[in-house]
């Protein structure tokens, strides 16, 4: 897997996925990942419950999904796992950045973040609480 820099993940986030347990892909990013306490996470950065637009640079096909944990999965809501192939690769990108990713189908996927909706540590309804 080729990503053009450092994964960037928050310290609460990071506890977390640890408990789900060793998911090969995603226990292999979280083993690389830059852990950051979560008021410090640059809002350009994917993190749980970001929404954001992402490019699938092989189809061309653009799409807009929330990172959530397994169980508030929804694809229908555009919702995806971290757990997923597109979820454990979109994981601690920022905004402009890419990753070729290889699916279990093995086709070798390149993703790119183009925008972020929403970053929940930089809501300003959560910042008031």
């Amino acid at each position: 897997m080729l990503k053009t820099s450092d994964l960037i993940i928050t310290d609460l986030d990071y506890g977390r996925l640890r408990a789900l347990g060793e998911q090969t892909l995603l226990a292999e990013e979280l083993d690389r990942a830059t852990v950051i306490p979560q008021e410090r996470v640059p809002d350009r950065v994917v993190t749980m419950h970001s929404r954001l637009i992402y490019l699938d640079e092989n189809t061309g096909e653009r799409r807009e999904v929330e990172l959530v944990y397994p169980e508030e999965a929804n694809t229908r809501a555009g919702k995806i796992s971290v757990l997923a192939p597109v979820g454990s690769a979109l994981l601690g990108l920022s905004v402009g950045e890419s990753i070729d990713w290889k699916f279990p189908s093995g086709e070798v996927r390149r993703l790119s973040v183009e925008q972020i909706l929403f970053q929940p540590q930089h809501d300003p309804v959560r910042a008031d609480q």
